[in-house]
């Protein structure tokens, strides 16, 4: 009953004109970002970012808009999938699978509006796992000291690893250049400068913002500038435009269990959309048999990695908001958001913010609402926009990015970092490095480095207190089992290669 009163307060927040006029805004921004190839909503939210903060919009509007943003960008990214065949960022792609034989078969229309209805039954499903199993876990989450807060950072950043099973070192190498990243600045504890070089502009660190869009926005300016055109021709949606009851009954229990399943995984620090829509498309096919058309144009391959990603999405706001750690490369950036209004993530957030994290809870509802309300009816609009070319693409997105960096702090210094990041990063991406990954490894760092301190100051010293309770002693063994996975799953391939080859 208190958590319906609470959601009610939310409700009341969320309903305010201005946060109604944001959403609508994120919700339309993040459907066309997420539609273009290769954006996603890391960029998304990385490009509003400053400028919610520079407008000074209070801190539970700025992250209702981040929070549209974010949901907008899961459902965008379909579009380019199901008529392009190229996905709009990585949790899309195995949407392609489907989606664009379908397009191909004159179903286009179809596809797209039954994905649209797949993505608004995963978001909801796991907008209401949210309202019952956050505030939960937040209670729960008090009893963490600073030893267990450093063990569940530490089990984040392994999952990153365990999680990502085809290039698990790199992942891990680049959150620990993310860890790197944010030792940068002043020690809060002893008041030496550390890895500085004698620059005023880096004695308080490298600020969120500028990590944020120098790694994601102009790194990906840079891959765009690669490609002078937008890409191949885009199916065109003809004929029937809306799925019938039939199809949609079709898909439904899909639907209900890629959702389920993709709130689950959200909920898991580190791991993602991209893994949700996986593992349900695999899922889903391996129930459906021999005998269905999955890879050919079957309505439950769009269905269940629609459904998967957009549950993951708000999945991964729980941990976010209830331990303070992020469960996506987007909600790390949300996180930074948070800290740029003072505001500390974690199990008092409830207390002391009740309507930034309601509001943001009842936003998700609201938020849900409007992109089915949007997507069905401007399918056509959306597919539209995909041929934008490059060269005015690019120079709009320069001039965001300068605008949001440069009205935090007003210095030049702020752009120099941001352009030397955005090559540092393009450098990384065509290396294959996962930025994601980077980012939660940065996001993480000093909390990571604050709670361990606090640890040792109570203790003198003594690392005991990393292995003393029994929520430390089930993190090391979970980080354990998540270091091990990538060589397990190498072995096995290993093994399977081998039968293959005396077979």
């Amino acid at each position: 009953m208190e958590t319906l009163n609470f959601l009610a307060q939310g409700f009341d927040v969320a309903l305010r004109p201005i946060n109604l006029l944001v959403a609508l805004f994120g919700a339309f921004i993040g459907t066309v970002v997420g539609l273009l190839p290769g954006l996603g909503p890391i960029n998304g939210v990385a490009i509003l970012l400053p400028l919610a903060f520079a407008l000074g919009l209070p801190p539970e509007t700025s992250l209702i808009l981040l929070a549209a943003v974010y949901l907008g960008c899961e459902y965008g990214g379909r579009i380019s999938a199901i008529l392009l065949n190229v996905p709009g960022d990585a949790a899309a792609i195995m949407t392609t699978l489907d989606g664009y034989p379908l397009a191909r078969q004159g179903k286009a229309g179809i596809a797209l509006s039954l994905s649209a209805m797949s993505s608004f039954i995963g978001s909801t499903i796991a907008t209401i796992g949210v309202v019952l199993f956050a505030p939960i876990l937040a209670n729960w989450a008090v009893a963490f000291g600073p030893a267990e807060y450093f063990m569940l950072m530490v089990f984040a950043i392994a999952c990153l690893g365990g999680m990502v099973g085809d290039k698990p070192v790199k992942t891990l190498l680049s959150a620990l250049i993310g860890l790197g990243l944010a030792t940068v600045g002043v020690d809060a504890t002893t008041g030496v400068y550390r890895f500085t070089f004698d620059s005023v502009g880096l004695s308080d660190g490298i600020q969120f913002v500028i990590v944020v869009i120098g790694l994601f926005s102009v790194s990906e300016m840079l891959l765009m500038l690669e490609h002078t055109t937008t890409g191949q021709q885009a199916v065109k949606t003809s004929g029937r435009m809306l799925f019938n009851l039939k199809e949609f009954t079709f898909t439904w229990w899909s639907s209900v269990r890629s959702s389920l399943a993709g709130f689950v995984i959200g909920v898991l620090p580190g791991a993602g959309a991209t893994i949700a829509s996986a593992i349900t498309y695999m899922s889903e096919k391996r129930m459906a048999g021999s005998s269905s058309r999955f890879g050919e144009g079957d309505l439950r391959g769009v269905a269940a990695p629609e459904a998967a990603n957009n549950a993951s999405a708000c999945g991964s706001l729980i941990p976010m908001l209830t331990l303070g750690v992020p469960g996506s490369g987007t909600t790390a950036v949300m996180i930074g958001a948070l800290t740029l209004y003072n505001i500390t993530p974690g199990p008092l957030l409830f207390e002391q913010q009740p309507d930034v994290v309601w509001g943001l809870i009842a936003s998700l509802f609201i938020g849900n609402v409007i992109l089915l309300v949007m997507n069905i009816p401007l399918v056509g609009l959306f597919a539209r926009m995909l041929s934008v070319p490059t060269w005015i693409l690019v120079p709009a997105i320069t001039v965001v990015s300068v605008v949001g960096v440069y009205a935090v702090h007003s210095t030049t210094f702020d752009l120099v970092l941001m352009a030397a990041l955005g090559v540092f990063g393009y450098l990384l991406r065509k290396m294959d490095f996962p930025l994601s990954s980077l980012i939660l490894g940065f996001v993480l760092g000093e909390l990571m480095e604050s709670n361990l301190r606090r640890a040792l100051s109570i203790t003198n010293g003594d690392l005991g207190i990393l292995w003393s309770s029994p929520i430390t002693i089930a993190l090391w063994v979970l980080t354990a089992v998540m270091l091990a996975l990538p060589g397990i799953r190498w072995m096995r391939a290993r093994r399977a290669k081998a039968k293959l080859a005396h077979a």
